[in-house]
């Protein structure tokens, strides 16, 4: 099949002489040669890399619970190991300990929550709006809370095309990205404060700043962990010790 082809592309100078030429047909040929060259490379290499992935994924799915459990059944155990190599006097390490671990786990008590509800107020909207994949939006919108900022606007996407394919440009699409936006500001506005007011005590500010940072550094896992190494950060600066700079009552002394 390749050798006709390559027999009629030979032809093609002889049949139309005045607009393909020789040089033209032999580089087609070449290109073609090479891609085929190519693509072989590829169908080979393409399954060891996708066995490669899926036995790294499938060694995590394995060890990772393995591990989390030994690590719960023998806390005490560990922990006692890790204080040998600790100083005694860890009073800075305990406090920010403290404070992280307080803060994180109120913060991973409202982000279920939030999920909750959130994903309940989607299913409800999508219900009265007759929604076909009412169910699916409902998790999706619901999990990208856990990705601040950014998994509200990536979950935009699939919300209006879903709307789109199926009541395509019209007033029900409208009252779809209506109701959407009512939906996040009613998010951002009134549930979170209720479920964070006091927990992290982050400024917008610094949750974007730890984004963009943390983002950079470790890609889609940093952006995901943002807020808890964010939460680190804040509990490190708070316990760590100010020295008072100000100025000493020297009218006494004189």
């Amino acid at each position: 099949m390749l050798m006709k082809g390559q027999t009629a592309l030979q032809q093609l100078p002889d049949n139309y002489p005045g607009i393909i030429s020789i040089e033209q047909v032999t580089e087609m040929v070449s290109a073609v040669r090479m891609e085929i060259t190519s693509l072989g490379q590829r169908r080979f290499l393409f399954p060891s890399l996708l066995g490669v992935g899926a036995l790294t994924i499938l060694v995590y799915l394995v060890i990772v619970p393995i591990l989390i459990f030994f690590f719960l059944k023998d806390k005490r155990i560990i922990v006692a190991w890790i204080r040998r190599f600790v100083p005694r006097e860890s009073q800075f390490a305990e406090q920010v300990w403290v404070d992280v671990d307080r803060q994180i786990g109120n913060y991973v008590r409202g982000k279920f929550w939030e999920i909750l509800l959130f994903g309940w107020y989607v299913w409800l909207c999508s219900r009265s709006l007759g929604w076909i994949t009412r169910c699916c939006l409902a998790v999706c919108v619901g999990l990208s809370v856990l990705i601040p900022y950014v998994g509200a606007a990536v979950v935009t996407v699939p919300v209006v095309l879903v709307a789109w394919f199926q009541w395509g440009w019209s007033g029900d699409l409208m009252w779809v990205v209506i109701a959407y936006l009512i939906i996040q500001l009613l998010d951002g506005n009134v549930l979170v404060p209720l479920l964070f007011s006091e927990v992290t005590n982050l400024h917008p500010v610094a949750i974007i700043t730890a984004v963009l940072i943390f983002g950079g550094i470790w890609g889609v896992l940093g952006v995901f962990f943002s807020i808890p190494l964010a939460t680190v950060v804040q509990a490190i600066l708070s316990a760590w010790p100010v020295v008072d700079k100000s100025p000493t009552n020297t009218s006494a002394e004189l």
